[in-house]
């Protein structure tokens, strides 16, 4: 069984060929010089990073080689490393802290397809091996199946769900699962919502209402927005990112499906942009390839 560091570099491995692979092509035999530090900025940009996090990585670069006194080109990939470290270690606010009133509320967000349904179902399995209490909230009442669906996995991972009609109001399936929640003495309250496009203002004004009704059934507990971004979404991630925490005030972020794209240098663009941490990571399909971030580890898996 491989070990879970393993995993990541394999999951990486596409972003990987993308970032580390043409800066290795590149740095190879050369000096460190302005030349070689504008190609590694054009590899950066092209990777997803971002151009706020790139123009940081490059200052950064530049003054820790002339303060090290660094010369060799091959020298800057471990440079990289520990500044995309840097940029990416966040304080991130603990699942269930010991001063939190229960239950701690994680309102889960994001655009169509970024796979809430599955990683809330992951995380319900997650906390609930770790001997929390957790209950369910499908707020998700458009979507064809998707009670369904939220259910199986409730089931699966042995948690209590609250749900109803298709089609019935999501704020008042969230009072409902909010009392219910604290009724039941649980930690933790997963609220499951649709799916919705982040310029659509109505969509977004229903999911306002789903956290103020939620707020009002549970006033003493907190709410965290966590919010899933699709690995492959690339730049597009930073307005979806902007938009959900201006309606929501995301705490945090949950990257999907890594495994499959070569555009995961999007997390350390939102990371320098936005100033959010990034709380789990999606490594592939199975019930435990969603794995806690660990900055300096994903730096080490992008570029070793």
């Amino acid at each position: 069984m491989i070990n879970s560091f393993e995993k990541l570099k394999r999951s990486l491995a596409r972003t990987k060929q993308n970032l580390l692979g043409k800066i290795s092509r590149v740095v190879s035999r050369r000096k460190i010089d302005d030349e070689l530090l504008e190609e590694i900025e054009e590899i950066l940009i092209e990777a997803d990073v971002g151009v706020k996090a790139t123009m940081k990585l490059i200052e950064n670069l530049k003054e820790k080689a002339k303060e090290r006194k660094l010369t060799d080109g091959e020298q800057v990939i471990s440079l990289l490393q520990e500044e995309i470290a840097s940029i990416l270690i966040r304080e991130r606010a603990p699942t269930v802290s010991e001063n939190d009133k229960r239950p701690v509320v994680w309102l889960i967000v994001g655009v169509n397809g970024g796979g809430k349904t599955t990683t809330i179902g992951k995380l319900a399995t997650r906390f609930s091996s770790e001997g929390k209490k957790v209950v369910i909230a499908a707020c998700d009442t458009f979507r064809a199946a998707a009670i369904d669906q939220i259910a199986i996995w409730a089931e699966r991972s042995g948690v209590e769900i609250i749900k109803s009609a298709e089609g019935s109001d999501p704020a008042a399936v969230a009072f409902d699962a909010a009392k219910a929640a604290a009724a039941r003495s649980a930690d933790i309250l997963l609220v499951d919502t649709a799916g919705r496009i982040h310029t659509k203002s109505n969509l977004m004004e229903e999911l306002k209402k789903i956290k103020r009704v939620t707020a009002k059934a549970l006033p003493d507990c907190p709410i965290y927005s966590k919010l899933i971004i699709d690995g492959s979404t690339g730049q597009n991630a930073i307005s979806q990112v902007q938009v959900f925490t201006e309606a929501v005030g995301c705490n945090g972020i949950i990257v999907t499906k890594l495994d499959g794209t070569a555009k995961g240098g999007i997390i350390i663009a939102v990371a320098e942009e936005l100033g959010l941490p990034v709380d789990f990571i999606g490594l592939g399909e199975g019930i435990d390839d969603l794995q806690p971030f660990d900055p300096k580890q994903f730096a080490e898996a992008l570029l070793t």
